[in-house]
């Protein structure tokens, strides 16, 4: 009988990252950035991935209902601006 592997969420291949969740330019926006992992998305705040060229509400909308299905949430911290 096989043994149980723990869920281990795998890396997408590069430029994989959000394929099917966002469209092609906001995920442009976010690998301009190198932002190609929940964990480095978790780093920004919402205010700063929406000044992303190429990023827009509905983006952000799918990008939100994506990262609360996993449990992250982006960083509190306010703009640096």
């Amino acid at each position: 009988m096989a043994k149980c592997l723990k869920n281990i969420a795998p890396v997408p291949p590069e430029g994989l990252f959000l394929l099917g969740i966002l469209p092609v330019t906001a995920r442009r926006a976010l690998e301009k950035e190198k932002i190609d992992s929940l964990d480095k998305l978790c780093g920004y705040s919402e205010a700063e991935i929406l000044q992303m060229n190429g990023f827009g509400r509905n983006s952000m909308k799918r990008l939100k209902l994506y990262m609360e299905n996993h449990q992250v949430c982006f960083s509190s911290h306010p703009d640096a601006d």
